[in-house]
């Protein structure tokens, strides 16, 4: 939940860029917002951490042997006390993971290969539990209202103390956890928080981190307040009318009973009134909470979409005897969802092909400690590659990644970690709902992912039942869907969802949608080529594949094979690719030293693999032309080559050293080739389309003579959080970039800034992410590498320097504004 009035710099630096928002409201109802005693504030900053030890109790600091549960704030002298000494622990920021930071390890264990070779998990009782405590204090001019600690997402397992009070344990990796603090607050001095994360067992098959790996804040409101997630909204639509609905649930924690009043009101991007409800009157009893319903109208409605993510805020004001007690505010959208049968997906009422793409939640260099902006950068990223929507595999996203696609216009289907009824997955399925359902972007829950064991039977479609109930409860404005990796079977899970997902078996939608026409079908996992960027012969000694769309896993087919019959059929709603980005762990098909995935159209650093353009191809009307590969092969001379054109042109002619090679038509959803005799110089490819000439060229190049930094941007937010990436590559002396060097890069940094992370996109490559002990470096990979930045807090020019060996330096300056 956003809330309007408590960090508002944070807010406003973190969508500035991309909104025109004005979280403040006209007048009276401004005034009356601000009155309110709520604030969310940020607590990421000066942690202390150490390794505690799944194995050897005296150095998990005697865990398991002082008792911190026998008495309430009796861990006097335990690590969970307020006077233990931790001076000497390491200070840090989150979020944080503390995986990424470890080396690799040749560990032939399924649960390491998985992970990407990281020594986490049961195998590894030194480095699989972390210790964090936070030190801060709280004004006595505060004291009367409520405290309360959010955490957004733990990897996993965490037990939490406050002062040496024990909070509670958060069993999952995914979903965060709040905690009511009010009755151990000290107003006089120190506070710590406590936490304690076990990484020992894993939920995934895939890359998950370890540690505090997203936001954790402390929430201040009245005794008098709209709960957490407490505010929901839906619209109606009717022609250019909206009907918006406003449901918000107001809990007394006073000493007594209470009266109170309710009111909503919206205001538009500008931040402009656009709508107010009557205030309602509330009584509640000592502890006992009410929801209120509301309705606005809106004229002339703004409407949600892909391509303008139109966005309102609503705000809910509670009041008592002429006093604010509490305001909430929520963006939301208005817009129409409708999935038919024979159809497919409709958005607004226009019909919408799911160009979607499934993607795990860690990026080369920080792990899963993804920075807020680095979620901007991915998402921009698959936008211009023609995406528009993101399936959040196969876990609760972190809650900014689904801000940033309900401000860049991205669908998301938001998913459950596991199809399991149980109260604790019961409550990790109501979090997940009650923290997302207002968010325009999310256009379909899914209840789980390839659960083989129970899919197909009673156990599943019982369960399947249970959480379909759940959700229609919490949130009846969607549907839901479940991902199953068979083909043409109905009984079990399938029997019962609204929206029948496929994984893979695509030769299967004819005939299940023959069977069962009523059902509308959408492909949840499609395509899954492997492929290494820049790579254009198989190598399974350092566990490469050619980066052409030509192989893929026995269960999976190849991204043309999927899209040309998905393309071409209506009731197929479209689907999502396997996977957007390359993803530590689950190495396929190769094992060590290969220690990431090789699904990804982009690798682990978001540099485009050549299948990348096939799809741009496809699903942009950009004009898009690529040649693959690159005309370095000195080595190859005489000898053919094969090469690939991927255009949404309608012809194409090639050139080697201006000599013509023919030219051919393209297919629809299709690619060209030809096999061309190598010899060094020009390779150009011209296309045309609807009469217009479009050009590309590959060509030969001397050896690096330069290294070159590209930012994404040259402004940073001088707010210690905000990020900026910096791709590297080198030049020859004609100014061309070499798509084959590999040189080792040496970084240096000046001013108000950090290094926070380096990667190359190298899915065998064993060099760190994190180089603590030492200089930053990292080798290019084909041609490229990547460095993250992060502010320090204060305003100044940071310059990066990056040199290789007989290189010239490259450098360039990133100012550090004030927000």
């Amino acid at each position: 939940m956003i809330y309007c009035i408590a960090s508002k710099s944070f807010l406003i630096k973190f969508f500035r860029s991309f909104l025109l928002i004005t979280i403040v409201c006209d007048g009276h109802l401004a005034s009356q917002a601000q009155n309110s005693p709520r604030k969310k504030i940020n607590i990421d900053g000066n942690w202390k951490f150490h390794y505690g030890h799944a194995a050897n109790p005296e150095k998990d600091f005697n865990y398991s042997i002082d008792p911190a549960f026998s008495k309430s704030g009796s861990d006097v002298g335990t690590v969970a006390d307020v006077t233990f000494a931790d001076s000497t622990w390491r200070t840090l920021d989150l979020p944080h993971d503390w995986a990424v930071e470890l080396p690799f390890v040749h560990e032939n264990n399924l649960s390491v290969e998985s992970h990407g070779f990281k020594p986490v998990g049961g195998l590894f009782p030194e480095t699989s539990i972390g210790w964090y405590r936070k030190h801060f204090t709280v004004s006595e001019a505060d004291s009367g209202i409520r405290f309360q600690v959010q955490f957004d997402g733990i990897y996993r397992n965490a037990n939490i103390w406050f002062n040496g009070f024990y909070l509670g344990n958060n069993a999952s990796g995914y979903l965060g956890a709040v905690y009511d603090i009010t009755d151990y607050v000290s107003y006089q001095g120190d506070n710590v928080l406590v936490v304690r994360v076990d990484a020992t067992q894993y939920e995934g098959w895939f890359y998950e981190g370890a540690g505090i790996y997203r936001h954790v804040w402390l929430n201040e409101y009245d005794n008098l307040h709209v709960i957490e997630n407490g505010l929901f909204v839906s619209s109606n639509v009717k022609g250019k009318t909206a009907s918006v609905s406003i449901e918000t649930t107001v809990r007394n924690e006073s000493l007594g009973q209470t009266k109170c009043t309710v009111f909503s009101y919206i205001t538009n991007r500008e931040g402009k009134l656009v709508a107010q409800s009557k205030s309602l009157p509330l009584y509640l009893t000592l502890n006992s909470e009410a929801t209120v319903k509301q309705n606005i109208t809106i004229n002339r409605a703004m409407l949600w979409s892909i391509e303008d993510p139109y966005l309102y805020r609503v705000t809910s004001v509670v009041r008592s005897v002429n006093i604010t007690n509490d305001s909430v505010c929520e963006r939301f959208g208005i817009r129409t969802f409708r999935f038919d049968p024979d159809q497919g997906f409709f958005l607004n009422g226009k019909p919408v092909k799911i160009l979607g793409a499934n993607n795990h939640q860690d990026h080369a260099g920080v792990g899963t400690a993804i920075p807020d902006q680095l979620q901007f950068y991915r998402i921009r990223l698959l936008k211009e590659m023609g995406v528009n929507a993101y399936r959040a595999s196969h876990n609760a996203p972190t809650p900014e990644l689904i801000d940033v696609c309900d401000s860049l216009g991205m669908l998301v289907l938001d998913e459950n970690r596991l199809l399991n009824s149980s109260p604790e997955y019961i409550s990790q399925f109501e979090r997940l709902i009650l923290r997302d359902r207002n968010h325009p972007s999310v256009f379909l829950w899914s209840i789980g992912n390839e659960e083989d064991r129970i899919q197909t039977n009673s156990y599943g479609k019982r369960i399947a039942q249970s959480l379909i109930a759940r959700q229609k409860k919490l949130d009846p404005s969607r549907l839901s869907t479940y991902a199953a990796d068979v083909a043409n079977v109905f009984h079990g899970v399938n029997e019962v969802v609204p929206i029948r997902g496929f994984n893979y078996s695509h030769s299967g939608i004819d005939g299940y949608h023959r069977d069962h026409p009523q059902q509308p079908i959408i492909g949840t996992e499609m395509g899954s080529t492997v492929s290494t960027r820049g790579i254009y012969e198989k190598d399974s000694i350092r566990a490469y594949l050619p980066d052409l769309d030509v192989t893929a896993p026995y269960w999976a087919t190849t991204a043309e094979a999927w899209w040309k019959p998905a393309a071409e059929k209506r009731y197929w709603m479209g689907g999502f690719i396997w996977t957007g980005f390359d993803y530590r762990g689950e190495p396929t098909p190769y094992k060590w030293p290969n220690i990431s995935s090789h699904f990804g159209v982009m690798d682990v650093c978001g540099f485009p693999k050549n299948i990348y353009y096939y799809y741009q191809s496809w699903w942009t009307d950009k004009d898009v032309l690529h040649i693959s590969p690159h005309w370095n092969w000195k080595e190859k001379t005489g000898q053919p080559i094969d090469v690939w054109v991927n255009t949404n042109g309608d012809s194409v002619e090639l050139f080697l050293n201006k000599k013509s090679l023919g030219q051919k038509n393209m297919p629809r959803n299709g690619h060209l080739e030809w096999k061309v005799v190598y010899q060094p110089g020009v390779l150009e490819a011209i296309a045309y389309k609807r009469g217009k000439k479009i050009t590309s060229k590959v060509e030969t190049t001397s050896e690096p003579t330069k290294v070159v930094l590209s930012p994404d941007k040259f402004n940073l937010v001088s707010d210690g959080k905000d990020v900026i990436v910096i791709n590297i590559t080198v030049i020859d002396k004609e100014g061309r970039k070499v798509p084959d060097a590999n040189n080792m890069i040496d970084f240096s940094i000046f001013g108000p800034g950090k290094i926070i992370g380096v990667g190359n996109g190298d899915p065998s490559s064993h060099e760190s992410d994190k180089c603590l002990d030492g200089p930053w470096q990292r080798s290019l990979f084909n041609g490229k590498c990547q460095v993250i930045i992060q502010s320090n807090g204060t305003a100044g020019v940071i310059n990066l320097k990056a040199k290789s060996a007989g290189l010239s330096v490259g450098s360039t300056d990133i100012h550090a504004v004030s927000h």
